[in-house]
């Protein structure tokens, strides 16, 4: 453990990163390959929850756009991101890594239900857990559910891995030539200048709680394992 800076992480993984340039669905080389990275980092000794969301298949905000009442659209979008938990612990098991999906909303035959020092129990057991169902509230994003359990679990860091994006921008990178990376920010710069890199929820539950958040390219090999082990890599965020 020596090489690690982050002990005990949140992993925060899209949907959508989960699809690869599929853009929809579940991708098993994708997940095959992210089991591995997070193989590679869980033999270092690190302590990894993880909370998947699920935009790959849904969203519910673009359900309650289409008329859909926006409490039902997004417990549609909840019942997404235990689909994707169900893949990834299926890949993670297949690779010989013990893993634990605890859901918000209760559904005992496929999952345990999320209970905060259980799941610490787990981690401590060196089980991944994997946290799916979002809060188990509509209304709140799976960036929200990060930052959340991050705090409850008492976790280092929160890793943001996104699918194709290396860090913080100043603006769209794929449309602003002049957009400028940035190598760290505050919690209160991501809230006042309006960067999307988490919603502002999120982003105060960080700051309240102290938790840095780094956001990194998850489709670059071994980024996983180079942030935790401290290398500066994409952007981090932290203090206030």
């Amino acid at each position: 453990m020596s090489e690690v800076k982050y002990k005990r992480v949140i992993l925060k993984l899209s949907g959508e990163a989960l699809a690869g340039e599929k853009g929809f669905g579940i991708n098993p080389p994708v997940i095959k390959t992210v089991a591995e990275e997070l193989k590679d980092v869980y033999d270092m000794g690190v302590q990894i929850a993880i909370v998947v969301g699920g935009g790959n298949m849904w969203r519910g905000e673009a359900g309650a756009q289409m008329g859909m009442e926006r409490a039902q659209a997004d417990y549609i979008g909840m019942l997404a991101t235990i689909m994707n938990a169900l893949a990834l612990q299926d890949n993670l098991e297949s690779i010989g890594v013990p893993t634990r999906v605890q859901t918000s909303i209760e559904m005992r035959q496929i999952a345990e239900p999320y209970i905060r020092r259980k799941a610490m129990r787990h981690l401590e057991k060196r089980r991944i857990v994997i946290f799916a169902g979002g809060t188990g509230s509509p209304y709140f994003s799976t960036d929200t559910t990060a930052a959340l359990r991050a705090a409850e679990i008492s976790a280092d860091a929160i890793l943001m891995a996104k699918n194709g994006v290396d860090g913080v921008y100043s603006a769209d990178p794929n449309k602003d030539k002049n957009a400028v990376k940035f190598d760290t920010l505050t919690h209160l710069d991501i809230i006042n200048k309006g960067l999307q890199v988490m919603d502002t929820t999120a982003s105060s539950l960080s700051m309240d709680n102290d938790i840095p958040v780094v956001v990194f390219n998850l489709n670059k090999p071994g980024n996983i394992r180079k942030v935790v082990a401290g290398e500066h890599i994409g952007t981090t965020v932290r203090g206030k």
